[in-house]
């Protein structure tokens, strides 16, 4: 992953992962499940590879949005499988099912969890997360988090979810920001009881070390497909809010979350979108867009912003003209 002025960011911190060990003696002996995809790593080596390699009994990989290997269309639907490259069995967490079947879940001792977030709400890792930690609870299978840094962790913003509205791109009383961990936002599932059978969760996190939710993190891996750069993970936001508008926010090229566009716009920044992996059919495919390009925002100075940013939509909203069929 190539990242905008790296210099400016921390990578001191390691993430629940690097505390491989501690993993190791809760998990030994037992028969494993895991919740993980492409962002699951210890440097360049997979914790599946990782885990195999120390004797560990995986009985499933339980894939999310996405994909077990991060390359699916973002809303598609993932199928189960036999993982090629370990042999594995792959149970889709987003298709007919969004949590863990009893049949499957009840063959384990023990859960683990661990997918790079990026701290906001509609992010669909953490929704697996929650069905997760509930299909735990319901059946008593013991879950461990492994910790994870967040990108946007530095700031807390937007209005906290009606939970009438909730749904699998919302499912809690959160704002759209919520400045938390992964870990952190687990224990506070358990701890609302925002899961059935909260108090029968037996629930373990592997914290980060040295992280300080002050600084930026440099991620060393795509979170998803679609989030290619730092710069586009601290614009997603603000940005996101176009998925549910006319407005092209760069899927199918490459730098999805980092321009804007319409074919209606009258502007010189242009761009096609197209098929590529992670956007096979994205909005206005092989359309020209005309539109705005945030590539060259300083990286520092969008961290330190803390805050989503609502004057893109709003100036979106005003020149496409068509208001009523906007969103």
């Amino acid at each position: 992953m190539s990242l905008n002025d790296t210099k400016n960011c921390t990578t001191e911190v390691q993430a629940g992962i690097y505390r491989i060990d501690e993993l190791l003696k809760i998990i030994q002996h037992k028969k494993v499940g895991l919740v993980v995809n492409h962002s699951s790593r210890i440097g360049n080596i997979h914790l599946v590879d990782t885990l195999q390699k120390s004797g560990v009994n995986i009985q499933f990989i339980f894939a999310p949005e996405h994909g077990f290997r991060g390359n699916e269309d973002a809303g598609k639907h993932i199928s189960s499988n036999i993982d090629s490259s370990t042999q594995i069995q792959v149970k889709s967490l987003y298709g007919k099912n969004y949590k863990p079947n009893k049949s499957d879940i009840t063959q384990l001792d023990i859960l683990v969890f661990d997918i790079q977030d990026v701290g906001v709400r509609f992010y669909t890792y953490i929704s697996t997360l929650h069905y997760v930690l509930e299909a735990c609870a319901e059946n008593k299978i013991p879950a461990i988090v492994l910790d994870r840094p967040n990108p946007n962790g530095h700031y807390i913003d937007g209005p906290v979810l009606d939970t009438s509205f909730s749904s699998f791109v919302g499912l809690h009383p959160i704002p759209v920001v919520y400045g938390m961990t992964i870990a952190e936002l687990a224990g506070m599932m358990k701890g609302e009881c925002w899961i059935n059978d909260c108090d029968q969760l037996q629930l373990t996190t592997i914290r980060c070390k040295e992280y300080d939710r002050r600084k930026m993190y440099d991620l060393n891996v795509e979170p998803s497909p679609n989030l290619k750069e730092l710069k586009a993970i601290l614009l997603y936001p603000s940005l996101c809010f176009f998925e549910g508008t006319q407005i092209s926010v760069g899927r199918g090229t490459d730098y999805p979350f980092m321009i804007y566009g319409h074919p209606s716009f009258k502007s010189d920044f242009k761009f096609t979108p197209g098929s590529k992996a992670g956007a096979s059919n994205p909005p206005w495919k092989n359309v020209l867009c005309y539109g705005y390009d945030l590539r060259k925002l300083p990286i520092t100075e969008l961290h330190k912003k803390k805050q989503i940013e609502i004057k893109y939509i709003l100036k979106a909203y005003r020149e496409l003209g068509n208001q009523d069929s906007f969103f």
